[in-house]
């Protein structure tokens, strides 16, 4: 046996194509019909109404009116061979001649013909009812006689001198004729279809052209499973997909992308309308740079996106634009930052340590034990390193003192002098490092720019730290105040230009502090982070220019909460390992030492 081969499934647009071309000549088939017949059934109507008007036409004339009545009044009718010279028969004849009727026939009160276009007719009987003309009533009919199928009408025929019916005039003409006038109107009807067909043709082929173009040549169970990918894929991944079309709408709008822009749903909605930063519309500009990544602050994140054309077999199908969360990127190299520091803090002290003990060492070796002992005394009062925050023991909370201690060396690195404002009080403990690490490490990192860059001979930053408690001992809130040396953001600053500095992008210096760090993100993510957890970050003096320069204030509520009284423990890193003389225990260095802090 041959074993059969399958045939091959016709394409989808094909298959769309042949039930679309049969639908088409459907319609033009059933519209020429109906066409047609409502053609024919007017030419019809034309014919009776033409019949009926002729009919009431010979009806009326006296001559017929007088001829009829007399001959209605003989006893019977007249011979055939008479009727035929007669008036009426000459009247009939002349009627039907000039209008082009089948025939017009004249009977009398009983039917008979007194005129008929065939003289063999003439004295006989009418072939259809002619009861209701001779009732009074005008009737139009559409019926087969004795000269074959007709159109026409009957009316009746009154006597001259009353309202006595006599006789009546039948007129018909011929559907043959109207078949034929049907035959010749017929031409534009077919034209008509034709036209529709060819357009209807040409319409599938353009719409199956379009929807190939719309559907990139997939069939719809390709269509489907792609479309559960990218259901699957946008919302599988943490980082957010915006898809603009090339109309420029939104047409896709992934749940990472709403959760890191904290704006619903934008699918279908205009992307120049779109509530999104500037900074991700200017990626899909015609004359923007494709892949270059920028930085902005949404919804209290730093986000890193990009923006890449997407284009499909040449055809240009919009944007991809990425978004990525770099938040706690940042806080985690914020923190590195300042592990950093007090490593390199530390590797200093062991230094510092190490060169001391080699002082006592050589004290002891050329037999000056007094002058060793009167060395670490000295030691004991100052500490080992001289640690760059002072009074920090103003802050009871040891990440504040860590913290601005890392951030006091790393400023001292600079040439700039890192202190605490006289008012600085911190009773409490920080419930919430890395919003604070945040707003304070960014303050403090603008301030120590603005020092390094300004004029004024002393370069210093002052911090005050005052620590509000919440109501029946709840989350309290945190007030810092940061200063500098700098020249300051302009001494005569409106409140509108004041409000510019905490704009995405606004920055003072001409490059940034560390590379890679970005431009004018650290004032806008500390104001969004402020303001969620309902504070502020405002601008209270711009400065002016030779110093004292711009100062801060923010205000971070549910930061910190009370500390449980409980007696000091000793760190032994804090504390001094020689005794003053003439005591027997050890002395503490003070709580601003640089081991404290560590």
């Amino acid at each position: 046996m041959k074993r059969r081969t399958a045939m091959p499934a016709l394409r989808f647009s094909t298959q769309t194509l042949l039930l679309q071309l049969g639908v088409v000549a459907l319609v033009v088939l059933l519209s020429s019909a109906v066409h047609a017949w409502l053609t024919y059934d007017r030419l019809g109507r034309e014919a009776e109404s033409q019949a009926l008007t002729l009919a009431r036409t010979v009806a009326s004339d006296p001559s017929v009116r007088a001829e009829v009545q007399s001959i209605s009044a003989l006893p019977a009718a007249p011979p055939a061979s008479e009727l035929l010279s007669g008036p009426l028969m000459a009247a009939a004849e002349g009627a039907r001649t000039r209008t082009g009727a089948l025939f017009v026939v004249i009977t009398d009160e009983t039917g008979i013909r007194l005129a008929h276009p065939e003289a063999e007719r003439l004295g006989e009987k009418v072939s259809t009812d002619p009861s209701e003309a001779l009732a009074g009533r005008e009737v139009t009919t559409r019926n087969t006689g004795t000269l074959g199928p007709s159109a026409g009408a009957k009316v009746p025929v009154y006597a001259p001198d009353s309202g006595t019916v006599v006789g009546e005039v039948s007129v018909g003409y011929s559907t043959e004729t109207i078949s034929q006038s049907l035959a010749r109107d017929i031409v534009p009807i077919a034209a008509t279809a034709a036209g529709a067909l060819l357009a209807g043709v040409l319409a599938s082929f353009l719409l199956r052209r379009r929807l190939q173009r719309l559907t990139l040549g997939l069939e719809p169970e390709e269509i489907s499973t792609l479309v559960h990918d990218q259901v699957a894929v946008l919302q599988g991944v943490d980082d957010g997909v915006i898809g603009v079309a090339a109309d420029g709408r939104v047409s896709v709008f992934n749940a990472a992308a709403q959760r890191l822009l904290g704006v619903p749903d934008l699918a279908g909605s205009a992307w120049a309308d779109a509530p999104v930063p500037a900074q991700l519309k200017a990626l899909t500009r015609a004359d923007a740079a494709e892949g270059e990544a920028v930085e902005l602050v949404a919804g209290g994140r730093v986000l890193v996106a990009s923006a890449r054309k997407a284009l499909h077999r040449r055809e240009d199908l919009g944007w991809v634009v990425m978004l990525r969360d770099r938040t706690e990127l940042q806080q985690l190299t914020r923190q590195l930052d300042a592990v950093g520091t007090m490593s390199a803090a530390l590797r200093a002290q062991r230094h510092e340590f190490a060169n001391q003990l080699h002082t006592i060492a050589g004290f002891m070796s050329i037999g000056q034990p007094q002058q060793a002992q009167d060395y670490l005394a000295k030691l004991a009062g100052t500490g080992p390193l001289a640690f760059p925050v002072d009074q920090a023991e103003l802050l009871q909370d040891p990440y504040l003192q860590a913290f601005l201690g890392a951030k006091g060396v790393e400023a001292d690195e600079r040439g700039v002098s890192l202190r605490l404002g006289p008012e600085s009080v911190v009773r409490g403990h920080v419930t919430e490092p890395q919003d604070v690490t945040t707003v304070l490490g960014n303050l403090i990192d603008n301030a120590v720019n603005a020092a390094v860059a300004g004029s004024a001979a002393e370069r210093w930053v002052e911090v005050e730290v005052l620590d509000e408690p919440g109501i029946n001992g709840g989350p309290g809130t945190l007030h810092i105040v940061v200063a500098d040396s700098g020249d300051g953001l302009g001494a005569a600053m409106t409140a509108e230009e004041a409000e510019a500095v905490f704009a995405e992008g606004y920055t003072t210096s001409d490059r940034p502090a560390r590379a890679g760090a970005g431009h004018g993100l650290g004032l806008a993510l500390s104001r969004q982070l402020a303001r969620r957890r309902g504070g502020d970050v405002r601008l209270l003096e711009a400065g002016t220019p030779g110093g004292p320069g711009a100062v801060f204030v923010a205000t971070l509520p549910g930061t910190t909460e009370p500390t449980t009284a409980e007696p000091a423990t000793r760190n032994p890193a804090t504390e001094s390992a020689v005794a003053e003389p003439g005591t027997t225990e050890p002395t503490t260095t003070k709580p601003g030492g640089e081991d404290n802090d560590v």
